[in-house]
């Protein structure tokens, strides 16, 4: 069976697991399937081995890690597609720029460094955007945000 028909055994059976995709594939039908059926996050194969123990550690605290050239496909792609604005919610400025570098395809290491805060806040401020959202996951929150507008 293939890795996109896996997540949603995996998910269905252990509801509680987190599963990340480790592919080389980069097709944008794949990655948004694979995320539907219940991706935590997906990396591409390239990934270097510290990142991908970064990403391991992002999605056990409930994030949602995504290589850069992914992260930058769902951005083209919520760009094109838009959709509906709801009421916008009060995002701070740090927030924004924090969606804005994770949208880019920045780990929450590199969104700190380039925010000059800790990591551990970053963490405050995604754990934020996910209740002022209404999203459960680093991705939804980026095409959540592009979609209604909160971040270019």
């Amino acid at each position: 069976m293939s890795g996109v028909d896996g997540v949603r055994v995996v998910r269905d059976r252990f509801p509680d697991t987190r599963v990340l995709m480790l592919t080389v594939y980069e097709e944008e039908e794949l990655v948004f399937d694979s995320i539907r059926n219940g991706a935590s996050g997906y990396l591409l194969k390239k990934t270097p081995p510290r990142q991908i123990v970064e990403a391991v550690r992002q999605a056990v605290e409930g994030g949602s890690p995504l290589s850069p050239e992914i992260a930058r496909r769902m951005v083209e792609h919520f760009r094109k597609t838009g959709g509906p604005s709801r009421s916008d919610p009060e995002l701070t400025g740090q927030e924004r720029e924090l969606l804005r570098l994770l949208a880019e395809g920045h780990s929450y290491q590199t969104a700190a460094e380039r925010l000059e805060i800790s990591i551990n806040t970053v963490r405050d401020h995604v754990r934020s955007l996910y209740d002022k959202l209404h999203v459960h996951s680093k991705s939804q929150a980026v095409s959540t945000a592009l979609r209604r507008g909160l971040i270019d």
